[in-house]
C-alpha cells in the first residue's frame, strides 16, 4: 500500500487495485491445487417438474478419467442446504422441481473429463404439471410461504373521501447477478475428519454450517471456510454458494482427494437464483395537488422451487413500498409464490427496489392524470418533520430527502430543462426526450435482528505492523480497504502498516453475511472496538512505565506523545512487547436500537436510512424503440464518507447495475421452464457505452450520520442501485410524450427496445381510435 496518511475520509485506492489490474489478485480458482486434485461437474434435470423414475449413471462412471460419482443417497449427512427452511436438497431425490436442478455430481481428473461425463447420465422422468410464471402460480394458489399483510390507517375511508382515484399494474423482471467470477469451491480433506473449504461466498459461516451438515459432522469446528476475495457477488453468493461447496466437500470426503467445483457461465445461470421478479397491482387515492391519502399495493413474487431467502426479501419489499413518501393510510399485501423454476435469491437491494419502483410508477401516473410535473407531486408527498412515520412506525426524521431532491433539482436546472424537453418534443416527431427525478430512502440493517453483529481480530506485531481480520468478505466493493482505514486511523499510523488477511471461520466465528449494505458498519465498528482495546492497553502501559498521567498520553501521526517525550509508534509497541503487554484483541459490535415485532409489522427494523436522489434524461427513437441516456445527475448521502473514491465508485456502479435491471437485462424462461437467456450472447448487461454521455455524481455534504456509526459514515452498497428508477421513468416519460402525455404508457420493466416500441405503438393505436 502507498504511504498515505491513515485519515478516514481520504480517497485511498482499493487495497487490491494494483493486483486487479495486473492480474495477480488471487481468487479461488487461482489457488495452487494440491497434488491429485480432482475436478467436479454436475448433472442436472431437463424437466421443470417431474418424478424421478430412474437414473442410470453407468456411462458416467465408466467415462474416461472419472474417479467418483455421487447421487443424493451418497451424501453422508443431511441432503439439504436451505439457509432458513429445510426445503433445498443438494441433489434431487425423488422429484425435480426446476430445469437445471442438480441430480448427481462427478469427480474426474480434469475439468473437461468431469463436464463431459456429467452429460452422459440417462434419466427417466414422469412429468408433472409445472408452474412457470407468476400468473400460473397465483391461479393455482401456489405459495412457498404464507401471504403477509401490513396496513396503517383507514384505507377504505381514504378512498371513499378522496377527490381522485387511480390504479395500475406493473410487471418487474428479475435479474441475474452476473458476477465476473462464477460459483466455485475447493474442498481439501484434512486429518481427523476435518475439511478446509475455499469458497467464493458472502457468508462463510453459512457454508461452514451447510458443509458440516452435509458431511454428517456433529460439530462445525470440523470445517474451516476461507475466502480472500470474490470477483463480484451482488447477493448471488449469500446462500447459493452452499450447494457448490457441499458437493465439492462430499466428493472430497468420498475420494480422499481435494476436489474443485467451478460452474461455467451457462451452468451457473441455469442453476442459481436471480433477483425476484414481481407483479404489482396498485391503487392510489389523492387530492388535486397529488397528495396521497390512501395507497393499496399487492405484490406477488416468483420465489422458485424453494424458500431460500424469499421471506426476508419480500418483507423488505413491503418495508420499502413507501420509498420516500408519507402514506397516511396504506395497505400492503405480499404473496410469495412457489414456481417450478430456480429458487430466486438475494440481489443487491434485497427486495427494496421492487417495492420502490411501484410507488414511483404510481406517482408518475398520478402526475400525468393531474397534468402536473411529477417532481412537484413527489415533493408534495415526501416525508417531512410533520409526517415522518413509516407504515411500520419508524421515524424518518434524519433522512434528508427534500435537501437531496432539491440539490439534484438545482444542479440539473430542472425547471429550465423540463421546458427545453417540452419544446424539443413539440418540434420532433421521431425522437422524443424524457426525464425523471426520483429519491431513494433505504433502510440499513438486516431485518433479521440477530444478524446485526460482527467480530474482528487485530494483532500488533512487535515491529509496529498490524494484522487485521474480520468477518466481512471482500467482493470488490472495497470493504477491506475501508476497515483497514478505520484501524489505521484508530492508531493514527500509515495505512501500509495494516494488512488484512482472508476471511476465515477460524479467526472470527459466527460472522454474518456481508450483505444488507452493512459490511462497513458492522465490521468497521468491530475492528474499531478491537483497536481501541489495544490502544487503551498501550496508554495504560505508557502512563505507568513513564510515570505520567494517562491524559498525558496521546497518539500523534506515527508517534505517541508521553508527557514531554515523543516516541515513534514502533518503539512504543516494542517497549510494550518487552514488558509483556498483550498486543492482540478481539472486537465485537452489535447494532443498537433496532428491533421490531415481525407479526405486528411495527417497530424499528433499521438503524438508519441511506438516501439519495437522481435525475436521468433519455432520448428515444420512436420508430425502433431504441434509446440512449444522455444525462444523469446524482447526489447521494454517505454521511462522513470513509473513502470518497470507493463510495463514488459504488454509486456509479450501483446506478449502472440498476439501469441494466430496468432496461436491458431480460430473463426469458420458455414454456418448459428452461432459462433461454443464459449467456452474454442472450443476456445483455450494461457496458461502459451505456453510461450517459453527461453525468455528475456528488456526495451530499449536508451532515454526518446522526447515529453512532463508524466515524458517522453511512452505507453505500445497495441504495445507489435504486437511483436508476429515475432512468426507467425517464424512458416512460419519453414514451408518454408520443401521445402528448394524454395516455398512460403500458411499459413494464425491463424496458427493452422491443417493450418500448410496443408501448409506443399501443399509444399510437389508441390515438388513432380516439
Amino acid at each position: 500500500m502507498s504511504e498515505k496518511t491513515a485519515s478516514v475520509g481520504q480517497a485511498v485506492a482499493h487495497e487490491s487495485a494494483a493486483l486487479h489490474v495486473t492480474g495477480t489478485a488471487r481468487y479461488t480458482d487461482d489457488i495452487p491445487e494440491p497434488h491429485n486434485t480432482l475436478h467436479a461437474a454436475i448433472g442436472v434435470s431437463t424437466e421443470a417438474h417431474a418424478a424421478l423414475l430412474n437414473m442410470d449413471l453407468t456411462a458416467v462412471e465408466n467415462a474416461v478419467d472419472v474417479v467418483s460419482v455421487i447421487r443424493a443417497a451418497d451424501i453422508p449427512g443431511v441432503n439439504d442446504c436451505g439457509p432458513i427452511v429445510d426445503d433445498d436438497p443438494i441433489l434431487a431425490e425423488s422429484v425435480v422441481e426446476h430445469v437445471g436442478q442438480p441430480l448427481f455430481a462427478v469427480a474426474a481428473r480434469s475439468v473437461e473429463a468431469a463436464r463431459r461425463a456429467a452429460t452422459l447420465g440417462e434419466v427417466s422422468y414422469s412429468p408433472k404439471p409445472a408452474l412457470i410464471n407468476i400468473e400460473q402460480a397465483l391461479a393455482a394458489e401456489s405459495f412457498i410461504l404464507p401471504t403477509e399483510h401490513l396496513s396503517r390507517g383507514e384505507v377504505d375511508e381514504a378512498f371513499a373521501t378522496a377527490g381522485h382515484q387511480l390504479s395500475g399494474e406493473l410487471e418487474i423482471g428479475g435479474q441475474d447477478q452476473f458476477y465476473l467470477e462464477g460459483q466455485i469451491a475447493m474442498a481439501i480433506p484434512g486429518e481427523d475428519g476435518t475439511m478446509h473449504i475455499y469458497s467464493s461466498t458472502q457468508f462463510p459461516m453459512e457454508i461452514q454450517a451447510a458443509v458440516a451438515r452435509s458431511l454428517g459432522r456433529e460439530f462445525m469446528h470440523d470445517v474451516v471456510v476461507e475466502c480472500r476475495r470474490m470477483g463480484g457477488a451482488f447477493g448471488g453468493k449469500e446462500s447459493q454458494a452452499a450447494f457448490v461447496a457441499c458437493i465439492a466437500a462430499v466428493l472430497a470426503e468420498r475420494t480422499g482427494c481435494p476436489v474443485k467445483l467451478r460452474l461455467d457461465r451457462d451452468d451457473d445461470m441455469r442453476m442459481t437464483g436471480k433477483r425476484h421478479d414481481f407483479q404489482a397491482r396498485w391503487e392510489a387515492a389523492f387530492n388535486d395537488q397529488g397528495i396521497i391519502s390512501g395507497y393499496r399495493v399487492e405484490l406477488a413474487s416468483r420465489c422458485g422451487r424453494s424458500a431460500d431467502l424469499s421471506g426476508a426479501i419480500n418483507d423488505r419489499a413491503m418495508l420499502h413500498s413507501d420509498n420516500a413518501y408519507f402514506l397516511p393510510a396504506v395497505s400492503i399485501t405480499s404473496h410469495r409464490l412457489k414456481t417450478h423454476t430456480v429458487s430466486n435469491t438475494a440481489f443487491r437491494g434485497f427486495g427494496g427496489p421492487q417495492g420502490m419502483v411501484v410507488i414511483e410508477a404510481a406517482i408518475d401516473a398520478i402526475a400525468r392524470h393531474l397534468g402536473r410535473d411529477p417532481l412537484e407531486v413527489r415533493k408534495a408527498n415526501l416525508y417531512s418533520k410533520e409526517r415522518d412515520l413509516t407504515p411500520y412506525g419508524q421515524s424518518t426524521a434524519d433522512a434528508p430527502l427534500l435537501d437531496l431532491v432539491e440539490a439534484v433539482e438545482s444542479n440539473a436546472h430542472y425547471v429550465e430543462r423540463r421546458k427545453e424537453i417540452e419544446e424539443f418534443n413539440r418540434s420532433h416527431s421521431v425522437l422524443k426526450r424524457g426525464m425523471a427525478l426520483t429519491p431513494v430512502k433505504f433502510g440499513i440493517s438486516f431485518t433479521a435482528t440477530h444478524l446485526n453483529q460482527a467480530g474482528a481480530l487485530i494483532h500488533v506485531y512487535h515491529d509496529g505492523s498490524i494484522h487485521l481480520n474480520h468477518g466481512g468478505t471482500e467482493m470488490g466493493q472495497g470493504l477491506f480497504t475501508k476497515v483497514a482505514q478505520v484501524v489505521a486511523a484508530e492508531f493514527n499510523v500509515r495505512l501500509d502498516r495494516v494488512r488484512s488477511s482472508a476471511t476465515d471461520t477460524r479467526s472470527v466465528p459466527n460472522a454474518s453475511a456481508t450483505a444488507a449494505s452493512s459490511g462497513s458498519d458492522l465490521n468497521g465498528k468491530a475492528a474499531q472496538n478491537a483497536a481501541r482495546i489495544i490502544r487503551e492497553r498501550l496508554v495504560d502501559f505508557a502512563a505507568e512505565h513513564y510515570q505520567v498521567p494517562r491524559e498525558k498520553v496521546s497518539f500523534g501521526y506515527e508517534c505517541v506523545h508521553v508527557g514531554e517525550t515523543e516516541l515513534t509508534f514502533e518503539s512504543l509497541i516494542h517497549e510494550a512487547y518487552m514488558h509483556r503487554v498483550s498486543l492482540s484483541a478481539t472486537g465485537f459490535y452489535a447494532t443498537p436500537k433496532i428491533g421490531y415485532d415481525r407479526r405486528a409489522w411495527q417497530g424499528r427494523p433499521f438503524f438508519y436510512y441511506a438516501c439519495g436522489a437522481a435525475l436521468s434524461e433519455v432520448v428515444v427513437d420512436t420508430l425502433t424503440g431504441e434509446y440512449r441516456f444522455t444525462d444523469v445527475q446524482i447526489v447521494h448521502d454517505c454521511g462522513h464518507s470513509l473513502n470518497p473514491a470507493i463510495d463514488l465508485g459504488q454509486i456509479e456502479g450501483g446506478y449502472l447495475q440498476g439501469l441494466g435491471w430496468l432496461t436491458s437485462e431480460s430473463l426469458w424462461f420458455d414454456e418448459r421452464g428452461a432459462l433461454r437467456s443464459h449467456a452474454p450472447s442472450t443476456y445483455k448487461i450494461p457496458a461502459c457505452g451505456d453510461w450517459p454521455e453527461n453525468w455528475s455524481v456528488k456526495l451530499y455534504a449536508g451532515s454526518p450520520n446522526a447515529e453512532q456509526t463508524v466515524y458517522r459514515s453511512k452505507a453505500v452498497g445497495e441504495p445507489p442501485l435504486m437511483l436508476a428508477i429515475s432512468a426507467f421513468l425517464a424512458v416512460k416519460d419519453a414514451v408518454s410524450a408520443v401521445g402528448q402525455h394524454r395516455v398512460e404508457p403500458q411499459l413494464d420493466a425491463p424496458a427493452t427496445p422491443e417493450a418500448v416500441l410496443n408501448a409506443i405503438e399501443l399509444i399510437r393505436s389508441q390515438d388513432t381510435h380516439s
